[in-house]
């Protein structure tokens, strides 16, 4: 069940208003006033709750489930029990998605500035933003509109943020200029030097990081994520990329639109990612690599050198998925060569 202390719930709603606003097909009329009051987990929802089922492992999670009304698809409604009411959806996911639209709401905080706040006086602070507790902003700062600057957030000098960005507590943004709609998670760093050294009589002489970081629209940068800026050139993040939890974006890295990177990834430096790249969790990539659009890397992989648009590929150095698991397969009968 959602937690009403930290979310506001706009219900209760009605199964007609849900089959309405969901797309859904409501099997049973006569329960079309029937009012849900929460959403909550196929295992865990009572006769008020509203659950969904769209993984046929789930079956007898979902054969025994005393939610009032589910939400299913075609091919799975009859494991739903009698007294449940259900709900068809072409896509249970989406409805899904769109059901806890419907219901619930962030609590968000007053737009305000707080006097505990330290705001320099050439920033320039949009409509309706929210500045929290001990969060400094500094010279010649520019902050869009409905902004939320959580507590403890530090923005460096001439750092530039759009409209309708939340930045979480304890993060750090300096040399960077980010697009509208970004959430950047509690204490993600943005902008800070990359890891650019020359050795010179035995000593490790920093070399001066001169670039931006760029960050477009509707991006997401998970908690405890860093984005370096780059040497000479911009660190870039295109639309709608998602980052997610203890990712390393090195400097001088250009990423596509719509790039998904899983926690745990290190990703070297001047590597340029086309649109759509996936990451999964815990993936190397090497410095001055491209990865084309549409490429797929599983989880614990090295990228080593260029991958072609649209390949789905494993290991370390990566390898077609197809042609990693035919070396497992040979791996595992050379080491048994009893086993039939």
């Amino acid at each position: 069940m959602v937690s009403m202390t930290f979310f506001k719930n706009k219900g209760p709603f009605t199964l007609k208003e849900i089959a309405e606003t969901c797309e859904l097909k409501l099997l049973d009329e006569t329960k079309a006033d029937f009012k849900v009051y929460n959403i909550s987990a196929l295992s865990d929802a009572g006769s008020g709750e509203i659950c969904s089922f769209y993984d046929k492992k789930s079956k007898e999670l979902a054969q025994k489930t005393t939610a009032g009304a589910c939400i299913v698809s075609e091919e799975l409604k009859d494991f739903v029990p009698a007294q449940t009411v259900v709900l068809v959806s072409e896509n249970p996911k989406v409805s899904a998605y769109k059901l806890n639209l419907m219901f619930y709401d962030e609590i968000k905080p007053e737009a305000k500035i707080s006097e505990r706040a330290s705001v320099h006086p050439t920033a320039k602070i949009g409509q309706n933003c929210s500045i929290a507790d001990f969060a400094v902003i500094g010279e010649n700062v520019e902050l869009g509109d409905n902004c939320v600057i959580e507590p403890n957030v530090s923005i460096a000098r001439n750092v530039k943020i759009g409209n309708n960005c939340r930045i979480g507590a304890n993060a750090s943004i300096s040399y960077t200029i980010m697009g509208n709609n970004c959430y950047i998670y509690a204490g993600a760093r943005l902008g800070q030097d990359g890891f650019g050294f020359l050795t010179q009589q035995g000593q490790h002489k920093r070399i001066p990081q001169l670039g931006l970081v760029l960050i477009g629209n509707d991006v997401e940068i998970g908690a405890n994520s860093c984005v370096d800026r780059g040497a000479l050139d911009d660190t870039i993040i295109g639309d709608g990329c998602r980052v997610d939890n203890l990712v390393q974006i090195a400097h001088g890295d250009k990423f596509g639109r719509g790039c998904v990177i899983v926690a745990q990834v290190g990703i070297a430096g001047s590597t340029t990612l086309g649109d759509y790249v996936v990451l999964g969790g815990q993936v190397g990539v090497a410095d001055h690599i491209h990865i084309n659009s549409g490429v797929q890397v599983a989880s614990q992989s090295g990228v080593m050198r260029d991958i072609e648009a649209g390949a789905v590929v494993m290991g370390t150095p990566t390898v077609p998925f197809k042609d990693y698991m035919r070396q497992v397969a040979y791996l595992q009968k050379m080491s048994n060569p009893k086993k039939k």
